[in-house]
């Protein structure tokens, strides 16, 4: 067995699907800029003989890759990494951790919840694909010195992090998990005033009359629908503030 083919091959995992682990290494590769836009990737075949998996699975990878409109496959030639995207402007993202860390702060997390669901309405209109697609969700609690500050409730596109689902979320923060595989080419961010909902409340440990404020955040990677999170801070404990220049 060669380096090479060692090299390629994805991590065997009961819970993700060989398709998936295909889609997985190949935009890892992208993602590192091992394999830039233009660039060729591997050929079914080859794709084959070096992961040791189906010609079915491989081609259920690449067209799904292809669907995405991360790769362009060409009749006769072979398939390529999709030309760059253009880049808007985007509002500062940081990982709640490091905040916490630049403070002196210790950063803890419980999760709550990390599976799979499917998408209503609203969730298809927010990440442009139909309705009852497979999305993953995750509902963590993020706290600093032991204190509650955060709730976190993000779907996220399979397409973008297949192996969302794999991470031990106790160790990194979703951001740093996601920002390694899909950077950010857009964000959007809203922010309101709210009341908690039971849940929430209860996770946070505040009382149901608790103003909050509730961030709601999607994030663009390849042109696509990276992820959506609705995170909701206790007023008492959390401010948001930046500044720009």
């Amino acid at each position: 067995m060669s380096a090479t083919e060692l090299r390629l091959r994805p991590t065997p995992s009961p819970a993700t699907p060989r398709y998936q682990q295909i889609k997985a290494m190949i935009l890892s590769r992208v993602a590192s800029g091992e394999w830039g836009a233009e660039d060729r990737v591997p050929s079914e075949n080859e794709l084959v003989k070096l992961t040791g998996v189906s010609r079915v699975t491989v081609n259920r990878a690449l067209r799904e890759l292809a669907d995405a409109g991360l790769l362009v496959r060409v009749q006769g030639v072979g398939t390529f990494v999709a030309g760059a995207k253009p880049q808007s402007s985007m509002l500062e993202l940081r990982d709640i951790a490091e905040e916490m860390a630049e403070r002196g702060a210790a950063h803890s997390t419980r999760v709550l919840d990390l599976g799979r669901c499917r998408a209503d309405a609203a969730l298809a209109a927010a990440f442009g694909v139909p309705v009852d697609v497979e999305l993953f969700r995750c509902r963590l609690i993020h706290s600093e010195n032991g204190v509650p500050v955060q709730f976190e409730d993000r779907m996220v596109n399979p397409v973008i992090a297949p192996a969302f689902l794999e991470q031990d979320f106790t160790r990194l923060t979703p951001y740093r998990y996601l920002t390694s595989c899909a950077p950010a080419e857009r964000v959007e961010h809203v922010v309101e005033a709210c009341h908690p909902d039971p849940l929430i409340a209860e996770a946070l440990g505040i009382a149901l009359d608790e103003p909050c404020l509730l961030i709601h955040r999607r994030t663009w990677s390849w042109q696509l629908v990276a992820t959506r999170a609705l995170l909701t801070h206790p007023g008492s404990r959390y401010r948001l503030g930046g500044a720009l220049s």
